[in-house]
């Protein structure tokens, strides 16, 4: 009963994408509640009107996760529900290896059948898993992310601690208390957890000294003898100027009509920002978060109203830590944690958005009549990936043709129109 009714609904779906003239899948994998793979199918499709709706396809069950197996299942759904793939034109994956590996990437494979076909990987899960391969790659940088996630653990599991937490905060004056979970791939949760942090900080650190006191907890005690340190503090403060930049630019890839144009523009100012932090080193522009934590280096209350410094001596007479100065302590977190991080998060951001030409050469259609004079190479990068039998000048031809009549002809819209004479 369920698949007549089913098939009802469906038919009249199919018969409209079908008559498309331009169709786009979104792929994606996942497991049930019995722990089974399976492979989630959506397709976006444009009516004779243009419109474009989007539709869920199919839900296949899948034995691995291999690209071959991915590939044959999808084509597979398309040869029985009669999709034409000759206006197959666009693939939507998330990040993953297996969807974007270039050799053997379910994409690379399905553009081999299908050269026409444009891959757009989710732009804010690379973003997300640019962030995660930075931090990863930096031994340190790893350890304080693990301990991010431990101290939201540590409060958010016992409501004895949380009330701990409370108490400090209120003697202290803070509102707003909450410390955040982190997760890799959950749009930057990270931000929010440094946001939090930063602001909860001398509560945190009250409440771990008066577990260690009260209840001689050794969770607490490994706690705060990480977060109570030179480098965990300068860590929270460059995370504090980073990720801003990298939280504006995923709230633009998560916008439900994303500009593709706007990825390939933004990536750079993100890069720039990020670079700027780097080459400033310990002369940061008055303002940012690390500007701060150097006019505190040498507070006599310690570092940012923390006892950072004496907590750092007691270590140095331990002879686990050469203490000579806030500067050598910063020399040393610069080398070995600030510019390995920055560096990797470049050049993670640059191989995760390295080919946008052929999303950016897509603005022809929307540019401006003054811009249609500077649009030859976009319209060489289409032309290349459409209509690679098609030779090169016929279609610059055409296009000289075509941009007079956006301009002043027939295809010109009402907001172009020259505007005429008086009479």
């Amino acid at each position: 009963m369920l698949e007549i009714l089913a098939s009802v609904v469906e038919e009249p779906i199919l018969q409209e994408i079908q008559t498309s003239m331009a169709i786009g899948l979104e792929l994606d994998e996942s497991t049930d509640v019995s722990v089974t793979r399976q492979l989630d199918l959506h397709i976006r499709y444009a009516d004779k009107e243009g419109q474009l709706f989007s539709q869920f396809l199919d839900i296949v069950r899948v034995p691995d996760g291999k690209a071959v197996t991915i590939v044959r299942a999808v084509k597979d759904v398309l040869h029985k529900k009669y999709i034409p793939t000759a206006q197959l034109y666009g693939l939507g994956t998330d990040g993953a290896a297996v969807m974007t590996g270039r050799q053997n990437g379910v994409a690379k494979l399905l553009q081999d059948d299908y050269p026409w076909v444009v891959h757009v990987a989710c732009a804010a899960h690379r973003l997300a898993l640019a962030c995660r391969d930075a931090t990863m790659g930096v031994q340190y940088m790893a350890t304080f992310r693990d301990h991010l996630q431990q101290l939201h653990l540590y409060f958010h599991n016992s409501a004895n601690r949380t009330e701990v937490l409370l108490a400090a905060s209120g003697l202290l004056g803070l509102k707003d208390l909450k410390v955040t979970e982190v997760k890799d791939t959950r749009w930057l949760s990270q931000h929010l957890a440094i946001q939090s942090l930063q602001r909860n900080l001398p509560s945190v650190l009250s409440a771990l000294a008066e577990e260690v006191k009260v209840n001689k907890c050794p969770t607490a005690k490994g706690l705060y003898a990480f977060c109570s340190t030179f480098r965990f503090v300068a860590a929270l403060h460059l995370q504090a100027d980073v990720l801003p930049h990298l939280a504006r630019l995923s709230k633009v890839f998560q916008k439900e009509m994303v500009n593709f144009l706007a990825i390939k523009e933004q990536v750079p100012v993100a890069m720039a920002a990020i670079r700027a932090i780097k080459e400033a080193g310990n002369q940061q522009p008055p303002g940012s978060c690390l500007a701060e934590f150097h006019s505190n280096l040498h507070d006599p209350a310690g570092l940012g109203g923390f006892d950072i410094a004496s907590h750092e001596e007691e270590r140095d007479r331990r002879g686990r830590v050469s203490l000579e100065g806030g500067d050598d302590f910063w020399s040393r977190f610069q080398r070995q944690v600030m510019d390995p991080y920055l560096d990797g998060l470049l050049n993670n951001l640059d191989r995760r958005f390295e080919n946008l030409d052929i999303l950016g050469a897509f603005h022809i259609f929307g540019a401006a009549p003054s811009d249609l004079e500077n649009c030859t190479s976009n319209l060489q990068i289409l032309s290349q990936k459409f209509l690679p039998q098609q030779p090169e000048h016929v279609v610059l031809q055409e296009w000289e043709s075509f941009k007079h009549h956006l301009v002043v002809g027939a295809f010109q819209v009402e907001e172009m129109k020259m505007p005429s004479c008086p009479t």
